[in-house]
């Protein structure tokens, strides 16, 4: 099995960067294959433009960056995304490839006011590095925020199914390796209920 691990986070030396990291670890050592996509370090391009417009009206087809990044969705069994959060969401660089690679046409079809959803099978993992302790979360209702924007408003939207939403919360002053741990063990047990494939 194969997994497209998407990462959001300018600085390769991060935590999100780490994190990412465990996670193909944890699949290489439970026999599986990943593709780590740096979405900085490519420079994909998060901004939504004319291009982008047309595709979503269906005057145009997707610019060349986006059939990369959608061919790259395609030909994993699930995709990851790592991620630190960032005013209670996604941060803008991985929000901006989301509003470009999910396409109108790609992931859904709309028109004349009826949506199908094309991305039925899609298997998606969310991993999101906070810096808030988790009763911040709770208190202020900001987990439940994010579930109804990324999970139902984004994948949902599209037929994909959220496995798993890990929140690795109060990142900035605690000791790394738990959060390295979780991330590693969720890489190990990504396709346990799927036969290993040689």
């Amino acid at each position: 099995m194969h997994a497209l691990i998407v990462v959001g986070h300018h600085d390769p030396q991060s935590l999100t960067h780490a994190l990412a990291r465990q996670i193909a670890v944890g699949l290489a050592n439970a026999g599986h294959g990943s593709e780590i996509a740096d979405l900085a370090s490519e420079g994909f391009d998060p901004r939504f433009g004319l291009a982008d417009h047309a595709v979503h009206r269906r005057l145009a087809a997707p610019p060349a960056d986006v059939l990369k990044e959608q061919a790259r969705i395609e030909r994993a069994d699930a995709l990851v995304l790592v991620y630190p959060i960032y005013w209670w969401s996604l941060p803008a660089l991985l929000k901006g490839w989301v509003e470009r690679v999910f396409s109108n046409g790609w992931a859904f079809d709309y028109e004349g006011g009826i949506t199908v959803k094309k991305l039925r099978g899609m298997k998606v993992h969310l991993v999101g590095v906070a810096g808030a302790d988790r009763g911040t979360f709770e208190r202020h209702g900001y987990g439940e925020a994010m579930r109804v924007q990324i999970e139902h408003g984004i994948f949902d939207y599209c037929g994909a199914e959220v496995l798993s939403s890990t929140l690795l919360d109060d990142s900035e002053g605690a000791d790394p390796a738990p959060h390295l741990h979780t991330a590693h063990r969720l890489g190990e047990r990504m396709f346990a209920d799927c036969e290993v494939t040689a």
